[in-house]
C-alpha cells in the first residue's frame, strides 16, 4: 500500500503541473480573472498536497505505520475533490460546485491530522 501511495503521489504532483502549464497557457486568453484565479487555488493545493501525499508515502515506508497511508490517501482524495470542484467551477462556471470544495478541504485537514498524528507516535529518542 506504500507505494501505491508514493507512485499515485508522483503520478499526480507530474499532473498537477501539466494541469498548471495548461492553465497558464491554455486558459489565461479564455477566463476571466476571477475564474483564472479559482483554477490557479486549485493547482496550488493540488501541488501542495501532491508533496504532501508523497511525504505521508516515504513516512510510511520509514517508519511502518498505516496512520500514514491513511494521510496520503486522506491528501489524494482533498486533490480530487478540492481540486478537481476549482477546475470544474473555472472551466464551466457552474457555482453548485463550490459546494463541493469544503469536503475537499475537510479531507486535507483529516489527512495533516493523521501525519500529526503519526509522527506524535513515534518513538523518537533523545540524543544528547
Amino acid at each position: 500500500m506504500t507505494n501505491r501511495v508514493l507512485v499515485i503521489g508522483a503520478l499526480i504532483a507530474g499532473l498537477g503541473v501539466a494541469v498548471g502549464a495548461f492553465g497558464a497557457h491554455g486558459l489565461r486568453p479564455i477566463l476571466t480573472d476571477k475564474m483564472m484565479a479559482v483554477f490557479e487555488t486549485g493547482v496550488r493545493y493540488h501541488l501542495v498536497h501532491a508533496l504532501a501525499m508523497l511525504i505521508a508515502g516515504l513516512s510510511a515506508h520509514c517508519f511502518g505505520h498505516r496512520i500514514f497511508v491513511k494521510a496520503g490517501w486522506s491528501f489524494c482524495l482533498g486533490i480530487l475533490i478540492f481540486s478537481g470542484s476549482l477546475y470544474t467551477l473555472a472551466l464551466s462556471g457552474v457555482r453548485t460546485l463550490g459546494m463541493l470544495t469544503p469536503l475537499g478541504g475537510l479531507a486535507f485537514l483529516i489527512g495533516w491530522g493523521f501525519l500529526a498524528w503519526g509522527y506524535w507516535k513515534l518513538p523518537f529518542t533523545r540524543n544528547t
